[in-house]
């Protein structure tokens, strides 16, 4: 399989398949879920919470925090986490603008 030439694609089309990949594992969502659901940055407890081991936790919470989507503070000896709202705005406006597009068969040929 070839890479993909991303150069090809507009800023746009590359940047909503970057979020559509990081958002595509259950446990991302679920992570994302928790931490939407208590409202405050979390500070480990999402092994318990989620049920993977720590080291699969962080991993997936290092791929949201490189895509943007959340922003970690260090306090003491942990890392705390919570959802960074601008690009949270951002994320839910690209796909909109995604999933709003006119779907309706300009055509009678059409299926």
């Amino acid at each position: 399989m070839g890479l993909t030439k991303s150069d090809i694609f507009t800023k746009e089309q590359n940047h909503l398949a970057q979020m559509a990949k990081v958002l595509a594992h259950p446990a991302r969502i679920a992570i994302l879920q928790y931490i939407i659901k208590v409202n405050q940055c979390i500070c480990g407890d999402l092994v318990s919470e989620i049920g993977l081991a720590q080291a699969t936790i962080s991993q997936h919470l290092r791929e949201l925090k490189s895509a943007g989507i959340i922003k970690g503070n260090i306090e003491g000896t942990s890392v705390c986490y919570c959802i960074d709202a601008n690009a949270w705005r951002e994320i839910q406006q690209l796909f909109n603008g995604f999933f709003n597009t006119n779907t309706q068969c300009q055509s009678d040929d059409c299926c």
